[in-house]
């Protein structure tokens, strides 16, 4: 059963009671959240402030959602997801690769800069990153796991039986540098992360240059986790 990223972000909702809840509505305060995270921080907007740019009640955004981290979640998920697909027009160590190199392109810019921070915000509150997990980072890992298996198969890659740890691997020296701000996060980064990991695997890395990876984000001077 193939993994549906895009259609299990779009139908995240959280609980509530009440009148019944507009898909254009959850649209709009998304909207408004993202717009203020382009100039505020994670930690700096209240579901006061997310009401006053979505021009809703603050009623109305809890028929939604129970706090203030998870419409950041959704927000960040419905901005990046679809920016950092796994493509299913290529071959499995291709489709990857280019996941890989956008989102290395994404957390150079805003996405890193939001996720870095709903993770910083999950250290003083379990349950903010226990709702990160569940609505964004699973569903990530069932996408990579899945193409992980088929490329086993396809190519008989050096992999061990459990794909997990070497998904991991894939993403571990991504978050490093985004939350440590050990290095940047550019091209030159991916190919190197890419041929390290791909050698271990017994396969001749791509060189993503042929990928045809549209960059989206403007890149950022940080991407700390206090930023």
């Amino acid at each position: 059963m193939k993994t549906d990223i895009h259609g299990s972000a779009a139908l995240v909702l959280a609980r509530g009671v009440g009148r019944p809840r507009s898909e254009g509505t959850r649209t709009q305060i998304l909207a408004a959240t993202v717009r203020l995270l382009e100039t505020r921080t994670v930690q700096s907007i209240s579901i006061e402030a997310i009401a006053r740019e979505a021009g809703v009640g603050k009623a109305t955004i809890y028929r939604w959602w129970d706090s203030k981290a998870l419409v950041v979640i959704d927000a960040f998920m419905e901005h990046h997801v679809v920016k950092t697909p796994m493509p299913r027009n290529l071959p499995p160590g291709k489709a990857i690769a280019s996941h890989l190199v956008s989102l290395i392109h994404e957390y150079a810019g805003w996405s890193g800069r939001i996720v870095a921070q709903i993770i910083a915000e999950g250290q003083s509150d379990p349950v903010v990153l226990r709702e990160f997990r569940e609505r964004f980072h699973y569903g990530r890992r069932a996408l990579v796991r899945e193409m992980l298996d088929e490329w086993r198969v396809a190519e008989r890659i050096l992999a061990p039986a459990n794909v997990e740890t070497l998904a991991e691997l894939l993403y571990a020296p991504v978050y490093m540098r985004l939350l440590s701000g050990s290095g940047p996060l550019d091209d030159r980064f991916a190919q190197e992360h890419i041929n390290y990991i791909y050698t271990l695997l017994g396969i001749e890395p791509p060189d993503i240059a042929e990928l045809n990876v549209v960059k989206r984000s403007f890149p950022v001077e940080k991407t700390a986790a206090t930023r």
